[in-house]
């Protein structure tokens, strides 16, 4: 009987362990750097730094509170350029005012961008799009802007979320030449096979590294509706790269296991001279 009775206090502390590291893990924020070398990329972008955050998921186990320390994080970074990738709040509108209340804060020298996911769609678009034009965020589904900066520019665009099936990629680079550099945000990393070659680095989230994994190689509760090809990191194909945050938040459960939550700095550089 004692015999059982460890074993069963052993078990039931393994238990605790490990639901205490998911949730260690789930508020264990990583900063990620990748520069980007490019032709494309004017002398005048050089050493830019885009910060991308994805997949807030303010709800129940993603406070104000949080969101505001990681607003602050981000614009401790100094970012050129803040590029935001959906999914903002989890399961309910009441948390978009608080959760944008937050994100108005962003500080960024020439703008804060931003794609809807999923969840922001089933949640609320209008007041999710409301939101964020309340907050200066420039909302970039289906469309895109020229940035410019001393008579240089590169295009930031954005597409829908393709789960919801509003996912149209020509008005973000109907006006895109040889030459052009894109850079294009969308939420769902498995639209990155529809895109084409006008576009230069892709911007995705959705997945959160898998949320809760095996040493990051088995990722049994991310759906498999489009398969598991794109999880984390970073992708390339012939004409693009694609970094696929872990973005921030959880959803369903408020545990992450060997999937840290992360902001992306992203460094421009012109190779031209190089």
């Amino acid at each position: 009987m004692r015999r059982k009775l460890r074993i069963l206090i052993a078990f039931f502390a393994f238990i605790a362990l490990v639901l205490g590291y998911g949730l260690f893990e789930a508020q264990w924020i990583k900063t990620s750097y990748l520069t980007i070398a490019h032709p494309e990329i004017p002398e005048g972008f050089s050493h830019k730094k885009i910060i991308f955050a994805s997949d807030f998921h303010c709800g129940l186990f993603f406070s104000q509170e949080r969101a505001a320390k990681i607003v602050e994080t981000i614009n401790g970074l100094d970012p050129d350029i803040v590029i935001l990738g959906g999914d903002y709040v989890d399961s309910s509108k009441e948390y978009i005012e608080p959760c944008f209340h937050e994100l108005a804060k962003l500080k960024s020298k020439h703008g804060v961008y931003g794609v809807l996911g999923n969840h922001d769609y089933l949640v609320g678009e209008a007041e999710t799009k409301a939101a964020m034009v309340s907050a200066s965020i420039v909302v970039l589904d289906n469309d895109s802007k020229w940035l410019d900066i001393g008579g240089q520019r590169i295009k930031i665009g954005g597409v829908a979320d393709f789960l919801t099936g509003h996912a149209v990629l020509e008005p973000a680079i109907s006006d895109v030449k040889d030459g052009d550099f894109v850079v294009l945000a969308f939420h769902n990393p498995n639209y990155y096979d529809k895109i084409s070659g006008n576009v230069d680095l892709a911007l995705s989230g959705h997945t959160h590294g898998g949320q809760i994994s095996l040493f990051g190689k088995w990722h049994p509760f991310f759906e498999l509706r489009y398969g598991q090809k794109y999880i984390s990191g970073i992708y390339k194909n012939k004409n693009s790269l694609l970094l696929v945050s872990n973005g921030l938040g959880t959803t369903i459960l408020p545990f992450r296991f060997f999937a840290r939550p992360e902001i992306n700095v992203i460094t421009l550089e012109s190779s031209v001279s190089n």
